[in-house]
C-alpha cells in the first residue's frame, strides 16, 4: 500500500514511551526510536539511490555527501543529470540499474536556495517511482505538493517522505534545563557544521562517554534517523523546537546540537539565532571554510572574520547561557592541500587561543580535550 510520510520532527519520545507508529500522513510529528530509522524503519528502508540532478556544484550535493561519508553501507549508486558538475563516492546508476542492484529508495541528496524541484526533477522522482523505488526529500517543496509525484506513488505502491515537516513545538522559555549541550556555529551555511557534530559525537562514544547528535537539517535527519526541520519552523517557535528537541537529560551525557547558517548570513541568521537561544549551549565549536571569496549564494556579502563570528555568537548564547564558553574551531579544508590545511589551521589557535582541526582530514580529538577541560564532569 502505498503512503504519503512525514519524516520531519524526529526527535526522541520519552524514556516510558516506546517507539510511535508511522501514520499515514504529510505532516506532523512523527517520533523514532534511539536506532536510525532506515535500518528498521519498512516504509524508507535502504539501500539508496542517491539523486544529484544537476547540482551545480559540490555544496549542493551535502545531503548526498553526508550520506556516503556517514552511512556509507545505505549508499548503493548516485543518479546525476547531464549538467551535474558533482559527484559523490559511489558509482553512477540509472534506475533501473540501482533497481537490480537492490535499492529500494531514492534519496533526493541535493540541497539548494528555497529548496524547489524543478520541472527535470519532477519527472525524474515520477520515473523513479515507476522504476519500483520510493522516494525520500528533504527540500522545503515537498513531494506531497506535486499531484503527479502523489499519483505515481500511489499507482506503483510506493511511499514518499518529506523530512521537512516540522512538528509542532512550543514557545521557548528560556527555563534552564539540566544536562550538557554543545551547538556548532559557522562563519557561512555549508561550513561543516553537521560533520563536525557528527564526529564530536563519534570521538566522545569511542572514549565511552555519553553524547547524542541532535539533527536540525535534512541531511542530518536522513543520517539519524531524527531531529527537526529547524529552518521549516515558524520563526516564533524555533528556539521552542529547539528545546523541545534537547531536553532536560539527567544521565551526564552530552546533546551535540548539529548548527545551521551564520549569524552573519542575511538570509538565514534568524535560524541561527533561534538556535543559539534553544540550544542554551554550554560550549560551541565554531565551523569554517578557509578561502570561501563570499556568503554562500550572497556575492556581496564577504565571509566574516573568526573572531568576529565567535565574539557575535558567544554574545548571542549568553541570553540563555551565560556561562558559555568556546572550545575549539573546526575548518573545513578540502581545497587546500595538506601544507595549506596545517597552516590555516595553525593560523586559526593563533588567533583564537583554541584547537583547531579538521574534522574529516584530523578528527577532532584536541577539540573533545578542550571540551572536558573546561567542563569537567
Amino acid at each position: 500500500m502505498a503512503g504519503i510520510f512525514s519524516m520531519a520532527g524526529l526527535a526522541h519520545p520519552p524514556e516510558d514511551e516506546g517507539p510511535a507508529d508511522l501514520a499515514l500522513q504529510a505532516t506532523g510529528p512523527v517520533p523514532l526510536p534511539r536506532t536510525p530509522a532506515p535500518a528498521g524503519d519498512p516504509h524508507w528502508p535502504p539501500p539508496f539511490l542517491l539523486y544529484l540532478g544537476n547540482a551545480p556544484d559540490d555544496l549542493a550535493a551535502k545531503t548526498a555527501r553526508g550520506l556516503v561519508q556517514f552511512r556509507p553501507e545505505w549508499c548503493l549508486g548516485q543518479l546525476r543529470g547531464r549538467d551535474c558538475r558533482t559527484r559523490v563516492d559511489v558509482p553512477d546508476m540509472d534506475v533501473a540499474q540501482a533497481r537490480a542492484a537492490g535499492a529500494r529508495t531514492m534519496i533526493v541528496g541535493v540541497a539548494n536556495a528555497g529548496g524547489r524541484l524543478g520541472a527535470e526533477s519532477v519527472a525524474d522522482i515520477v520515473a523513479a517511482l515507476d522504476g519500483g523505488l520510493n522516494v525520500a526529500s528533504g527540500l522545503h517543496e515537498r513531494l506531497a505538493s506535486h499531484a503527479v509525484i502523489v499519483e505515481a506513488a500511489r499507482r506503483n505502491g510506493r511511499h514518499l517522505f518529506d523530512a521537512r515537516t516540522p512538528p509542532e513545538t512550543p514557545v521557548g522559555t528560556g527555563l534552564r534545563r539540566a544536562g550538557r549541550r554543545l551547538l556548532t556555529v559557522g562563519t557561512d551555511c555549508s561550513t561543516g557544521k553537521m560533520y563536525t557534530t557528527l564526529s564530536l559525537e563519534a570521538e566522545m562514544r569511542a572514549r565511552g562517554l555519553k553524547a547524542d547528535f541532535r539533527a536540525t537539517g535534512q541531511t542530518g535527519i536522513f543520517v539519524a534517523g531524527r531531529g527537526i526541520p529547524i529552518d521549516a519552523v515558524v520563526a516564533d517557535f524555533i528556539s521552542g523546537g529547539i528545546e523541545w528537541l534537547s531536553p532536560a537529560r539527567d544521565d551526564g551525557g552530552w546533546d551535540l546540537i548539529e548548527g545551521q547558517g551564520s549569524l552573519f548570513h542575511a538570509s538565514f541568521a534568524g535560524v541561527s539565532m533561534g538556535l543559539l537561544h534553544g540550544a542554551q549551549p554550554d560550549a560551541l565549536v565554531l565551523c569554517h571554510e578557509p578561502g570561501r571569496p563570499h556568503m554562500r549564494g550572497l556575492r556581496h556579502f564577504p565571509v566574516p572574520g573568526l573572531r568576529e563570528t565567535l565574539d557575535a555568537n558567544l554574545a548571542v548564547a549568553r541570553l540563555t547561557n551565560p556561562g558559555v564558553v568556546a572550545v575549539g574551531v573546526a575548518l573545513n579544508t578540502s581545497k587546500l592541500d595538506p601544507a595549506a590545511a596545517a597552516r590555516a589551521c595553525r593560523e586559526a589557535e593563533d588567533l583564537l587561543g583554541l584547537p583547531a582541526q579538521d574534522p574529516v582530514r584530523d578528527g577532532v580529538a584536541r577539540i573533545v580535550d578542550r571540551l572536558l577541560a573546561c567542563l569537567p564532569g
